[in-house]
Formats: structure tokens, sequence, C-alpha cells
């Protein structure tokens, strides 16, 4: 009996297993999560408004062929002849675990692209998808004056979820220009519940008729408060000092080319999302780089360089939950030895198409190259500022001479803003993949030695 492992439970994940459970295989699903549905599900897919999501986890947990490992980190991956092999850290047991398998789906998901700005470390500013998932898990946001900026159709997201838990969002900045924009809706048509959905959003962003939506702006810098009433708030171990210096208060904005002060609370910027290629490029998988992000390579079955390991979702580019879906459902059927319909092949064109125009849409301007200031920390695990950087040709000089992506996230956050804002490659990285236990290490060593 072939057994497949799939990294990730999010919409691919979940639809590759579904796809494969005709052929008979057994099937481990592996997530840090916990709770199946990645980000675009979160909160578990047996709670979602979208059909597909419950439709797919009843069919799953309900199947002996299917064994989900929630709280689950991969820490190492070997490959062994024609066996893939996963050390993986689960959270709930503190145990080390090694999956074996000959094929494997990568559906690793995507992080969201941070950019730095003077001010962005202070207490308030978050990533936009970052404050969604916070408010989803119960983050207390009622009440508070939000700006939501940066770029991407996930804005109006973000601004709708905020607005359900009594936010009051009072600004959407969007840096994209409006003639960009304006061919973006009109390529909608191609794609009808993308309007369905907009319109949607857009109705509960305007139910408190506080809303502004600014395109063709961008945040400049994030202000600290000097209140009072902050300083009130504060445990009796802070200084007041420390209060002035680090809690937001006003944001500035160039709207259309005028620079504005707009106060707020809090402040959710992120500029789009970018594919986690880590595994796959530990892996030895070819790495595509279309100038957009670094992405990985698949044939028509979504299948990798490498005989076996196939990828689907926004490990592959950034398209959404339908391409995930398609890409999904395709990599579960050839990674089970099974037939693939030309509908999913249809589907997986039309939704790659989507994608394409959302990239050209929501391309990202040069100004937002040019926020930093001297003195602005760019790389917040090891506090490197950006002129530090400035003084380095490439990643791997500037890594060594100042640590910059050598700390707790290993250049996940940093290693994507130096794409953007010096046009470095971040190096292709090694394992362990994160932090492990020495235990686990030994594991994973004992094993290679076998």
């Amino acid at each position: 009996m072939s057994k497949i492992i799939i990294i990730g439970a999010g919409p691919a994940g979940l639809a590759a297993a579904a796809a494969a459970l005709a052929s008979g295989a057994q099937i481990d699903i592996i997530d840090d999560n916990h709770a199946s549905g990645g980000q675009i599900w979160r909160g578990g897919a047996d709670h979602q408004k979208d059909t597909r999501a419950t439709k797919l986890w009843q069919q799953l947990s309900q199947s002996t062929q299917v064994q989900f490992h929630f709280g689950a980190k991969v820490v190492h991956a070997t490959k062994r002849d024609d066996t893939y092999q996963i050390v993986v850290e689960k959270q709930a047991n503190n145990q080390t675990q090694i999956f074996s398998a000959n094929k494997m789906i990568l559906c690793t998901g995507a992080r969201e692209l941070l950019l730095p700005f003077p001010g962005w470390t202070l207490n308030g500013v978050t990533g936009a998808g970052g404050l969604q998932a916070l408010a989803k898990a119960a983050y207390p946001v009622a009440g508070k004056r939000i700006i939501v900026a940066g770029s991407g159709p996930l804005l109006f997201a973000v601004a709708a979820s905020l607005i359900e838990r009594g936010a009051h969002v009072t600004h959407v900045i969007e840096q994209a220009k409006f003639g960009q924009l304006s061919r973006f809706a009109l390529g909608l048509i191609a794609t009808p519940s993308k309007i369905t959905q907009a319109y949607q959003l857009m109705r509960t962003m305007h139910k408190t008729l506080e809303t502004r939506y600014h395109a063709n702006s961008y945040v400049v810098s994030a202000h600290a408060s000097t209140d009072e009433s902050a300083k009130k708030e504060t445990t009796k171990e802070a200084s007041n000092d420390t209060i002035k210096e680090n809690t937001l208060a006003c944001v500035r904005v160039s709207i259309q080319g005028e620079v504005q002060d707009i106060p707020c609370d809090m402040l959710a910027c992120g500029y789009g999302l970018m594919p986690n290629t880590e595994l796959a490029t530990v892996l030895g998988c070819a790495i595509l780089d279309d100038k957009t992000y670094p992405k990985v390579q698949v044939n028509e079955a979504q299948e990798t360089s490498l005989h076996g390991v196939y990828c689907a979702g926004e490990g592959t580019g950034i398209g959404g939950v339908d391409l995930a879906l398609a890409e999904g459902t395709i990599a579960g059927l050839a990674a089970s030895g099974q037939s693939i319909s030309s509908k999913y092949k249809a589907q997986r064109h039309k939704w790659r198409g989507f994608a394409q125009r959302l990239h050209q849409a929501f391309g990202l301007r040069d100004e937002l190259k040019h926020l930093c200031q001297a003195d602005t920390i760019v790389c917040r695990c090891e506090d490197v500022t950006y002129g530090q950087l400035e003084q380095h040709s490439d990643w791997r000089d500037a890594k060594l001479h100042t640590r910059c992506g050598m700390g707790a996230c290993q250049g996940r956050i940093c290693g994507n803003a130096n794409r953007f804002l010096f046009s470095w490659e971040k190096d292709s990285g090694r394992l362990p993949m994160t932090s492990m236990k020495i235990a686990s290490l030994m594991i994973a060593c004992e094993n290679d030695t076998k």
C-alpha cells in the first residue's frame, strides 16, 4: 500500500489528500498549526463559511486512510534512495517522530511581505494579515481606530474582518495606482465569483460609513504616542519614556502625493504574500525566480524537479484559494497514480490567469524602497539597521558582517525585505530548517547514518 506525506493542511493540502483517497493510499498530513485550514481557512476547515472547506474536512476526518498531525514542526528532511524522510517535532507531547514515504506533496503556503519604514517597530504596528489572524484568535480590536495599509485584495478582507469584530477602520491605504486597479477590476469579468466576493467585502467595509479608501497612497512613517492616557494603561515597571517611544499614535501617509498625519491606535500594514519555499529548497527542488518572487518550479502534474515530490498552492506562486484547490487536486491525483481530468487543468489555467492579473495590478512602487532612514531597523531579530546594510554588496556579505538574517526567523522576514530593498537574493538555507531540540537533532543524525 502506497504512502503519501502532505506538508500543510491548508486548502491545497486538504484538496490533495481528498484527491488521493480513491487510490487507497495511506496519507499523513503534517501541519504546525493546531487546526486544519492554513491561513486562508484559519481556525479549522470545519468552522468556515466556505462550504468547500467543511466538505473537505468531513471527507478527510472520517477516513481511516488519513492521519492528521497538528502542532507538528518539520525540522529536518532527507532523501534515501527513493524514500523521503521527514523529522518532525510535536508540540503536544514534546516528542520527535520520523515520517517516511516515496511520495510527498509540499503545501507550505505563504507568508506576508513586510517592508520596513520609520516607526514600523512601534507597539501597535503589525502586518495586515497578522492582525487579522490575531483578531480571529480573539485579540481585542473592538473600539480601536485602525488603519489598514499596503497592497492587494487582502486589505479589503482584513478591513472587513476587523470591522466585524468592532474595530473602527478609518482608512484603507492602497499603494497601487488607479489605472492598475481599473484594469484589474475589468479583468474580474473572467472570474465572476471574485466580483461577488469583492462586493460582499466592500459592503461590510461601508456598513459603518467611516472607512475611507485611498489608492495611489502609502505609509511614509509611524509615530509614537505622547498621550498621558497611554501612560496610565501601562505596567508599573514600564517607564513613561518607554511609552512615549514605543506606543503608536499616528501614521504619516502620502495620499495621492499629499502627505497627511492620521491619528490611530493600530496600523496593519502588509504588501502581499511571498511563497514559503524553504522546505523545497533544502530538499533540492528547483526554484523559479521570475523577478516577482522565488517559487517552486513544477510541471503539468505539479511535480517538482525531484521525482516523487509535488508542490501545490502558494508555494508555486500566489494565486488564492481557488488556484490552491485546483493545484492540490492535481498534485493528489498525480502523486497517487491516478489520471488527471481536463476539468482540473482548466480550473488551474483559469486561476493562474487571475493570479497573473493580480501581480500586474499590485506590483510594488519604487517609492517604498526609499522610506528607510539610516537608523531604521530592517532585521528585527538582530537589530540591524538600514544604514548598516547599505554598506554591503549582497546578502551573504551583509549576513557575515551584521548577523542580518541569523536570528530566530532565519531571514524569513528581513530576507524578503532586503530582496525588495537591495535586490539581494537570500541564500538557500540549510538543515535544520528551524530551531530544534538537541534530542531531535541526534535522532535525525542517527537516522541519516543508518
